[in-house]
């Protein structure tokens, strides 16, 4: 297929490099100019949506805004044409970007992933499809290189959205939950890496577990998935639980404690420097 790619952080130049093994022909257009062995470099991402496919991951609704919507790039991609939309978005954004596709007749997925840079470099994310599965069906042979598992969450792609938030709410949850029972453990003289042995052969034994449990034993933090791109995910949490009319007290109480480590000074650190905030030790980690 012929690939292009909006946006090329580490997530994305590690998709590429798999598609571009796999006999893709791959292209990207980067705010930053950033260019990538084996991947065409496009001048303008207008030129993104003259392919096959275009795979969008940019930051935020923000920038998707800003490079997609209002310089009109919809009246010009060829027909034919699928748009997957990896970012984490608002469902509501993904919601407007389902009808401004619809309006131009562009096809339009959401894609968003589970997993980190390490794990897209191994082909093993967990990829999470919203949308017409006609559409869908003509992607799997792109997901196949860049998943473990692709998981259906049903013919809306702002489904697929919500779902990857309510993910990063949860992992963050997770983060804290352990923090919170270390303070609990350690003050009263089991060392962590004891009490997570515990957990993680007993009820708590996911990847999330795993990979931050090892952060808070070692105190190291270092990125990972930057606090700054967390707090942005728990603000679209916040906004679609909103809109449902229920509370998330849990979410409120992650949310606050997020934003008060990078209000100390650590938005570039992990996100599970959320950790060391409850902990007490975030201003070690500065």
């Amino acid at each position: 297929m012929k690939i292009a790619f909006i946006g090329l952080g580490a997530m994305g130049r590690a998709m590429a490099t798999n598609l571009v093994r796999n006999g893709h022909d791959v292209s990207a257009w980067t705010r930053s100019g950033r260019t990538l062995a084996g991947v065409t470099t496009l001048e303008i991402p207008d030129k993104a949506f003259e392919g096959d496919v275009v795979l969008t991951i940019l930051s935020d609704d923000t920038a998707v805004r800003s490079v997609i919507v209002d310089p009109d790039l919809l009246s010009r991609a060829k027909s034919g044409v699928i748009h997957v939309m990896m970012s984490t978005i608002s469902v509501a954004f993904s919601r407007e970007l389902a009808a401004l596709h619809n309006q131009a007749g562009v096809a339009f997925v959401a894609s968003p992933v589970l997993g980190r840079p390490d794990v897209a470099a191994d082909g093993a994310l967990q990829i999470l499809t919203g949308g017409d599965p006609t559409h869908l069906a003509r992607l799997v042979p792109v997901f196949e290189v860049l998943s473990k598992r692709i998981w259906p969450m049903g013919d809306k792609p702002w489904g697929a959205h919500a779902a990857k938030i309510a993910c990063n709410m949860m992992i963050t949850m997770a983060i804290e939950a352990m923090a919170e029972a270390v303070v609990l453990t350690e003050a009263n003289g089991v060392a962590r890496e004891v009490f997570f042995d515990l957990i993680l052969n007993t009820l708590f034994g996911s990847r999330s577990y795993q990979v931050y449990s090892k952060n808070i034993t070692n105190r190291v933090y270092e990125p990972g998935f930057r606090a700054t791109l967390g707090l942005k995910d728990l603000r679209l949490a916040t906004e679609a639980g909103a809109a449902t009319g229920r509370e998330l007290p849990m979410l409120a109480a992650i949310c606050e404690q997020m934003g008060e480590a990078i209000d100390a000074g650590h938005g570039e650190k992990d996100w599970s420097i959320v950790a060391a905030q409850t902990l007490g030790e975030a201003d070690k980690n500065s």
